[in-house]
């Protein structure tokens, strides 16, 4: 997917939402539990209920690596219902993967090729030849960590080196390497205060934004200084949306809080572009 795909769905749907599939069989509403796939189960319900609402999912590997071999075929049914049945959605697999040039390569195979994400979250701690080999892919796209929304953030991503904050130093580099057009950053909601600064640095490129929601992030300071000319932000919201109920029912509700989310992004799409 394009961004100015991407970009034409956030208009269309007057929603810039992305929904993180965290899934936690602890979590889950226990009736789902009796399924041969719940993870994926939970899921279809879900996407089904939240489609048209948002513009993007976002599962969290982590959740489904945890599961061994059953929790991966679970990942791989879950993007392959979206792909097949939602191809308007875009995908990422938030992975963080970064590794030496050759790992890389199989590690962007495994995710763009293999199961067919839009895109993968990396870390950018070991340079140009770890993250060159994911942008080598056509039309996929690649999500740099640049600042997190965790309170660790601040041991390493805020620190002065030669005067300036690791994290501009980490755009600013990134903007170099080889077919940098396909790069998109994770910058924390919870770190709304940087997004004016970052936006000097990186003014054209797609923000993936996670901490809205539990983690205490304010959607409108992050759309204050976030929003570019092609809005620019796909807003993550995972534990808020699809633990919103815990019944048989639970659609409903994961259906009511996204709804919440999509109609103040309707709002803030007005204002801006009136």
């Amino acid at each position: 997917m394009t961004t100015q795909q991407l970009t034409q769905q956030i208009h269309q749907k007057k929603s810039f939402l992305c929904i993180g599939l965290d899934v936690d069989l602890n979590k889950i509403p226990p009736h789902l539990l009796q399924r041969e796939d719940p993870i994926f189960e939970f899921n279809k319900v879900i996407i089904d209920a939240t489609h048209d609402l948002c513009v993007a999912y976002k599962p969290n590997t982590a959740f489904y690596e945890a599961y061994g071999i059953k929790g991966w075929q679970a990942l791989e049914r879950t993007i392959n219902y979206i792909n097949e049945k939602y191809p308007d959605i875009f995908t990422i697999a938030d992975a963080k993967r970064g590794d030496i040039g050759n790992t890389s390569s199989m590690y962007a195979k495994a995710f763009f090729n293999d199961l067919n994400f839009d895109s993968v979250t990396v870390a950018p701690y070991m340079g140009k030849d770890s993250i060159e080999p994911f942008l080598a892919f056509e039309n996929k796209h690649t999500i740099l960590l640049a600042l997190t929304s965790n309170e660790g953030a601040f041991d390493f991503q805020t620190k002065n080196i030669d005067g300036k904050p690791l994290y501009q130093q980490v755009l600013e580099t990134s903007k170099t390497w080889e077919n940098a057009h396909r790069l998109m950053y994770v910058v924390g909601a919870t770190k709304a205060d940087f997004f004016a600064e970052i936006r000097k640095i990186v003014p054209d490129n797609f923000l993936l934004v996670p901490g809205v929601g539990a983690q205490g992030g304010s959607l409108a300071d992050v759309c204050k200084y976030g929003i570019n000319n092609s809005i620019g932000l796909l807003i993550n919201s995972s534990r808020a949306i699809i633990y919103a109920d815990h019944g048989e029912n639970f659609a409903i509700k994961v259906r009511e809080e996204a709804r919440k989310i999509q109609q103040e992004m309707a709002l803030i799409l007005k204002n801006f572009s009136s």
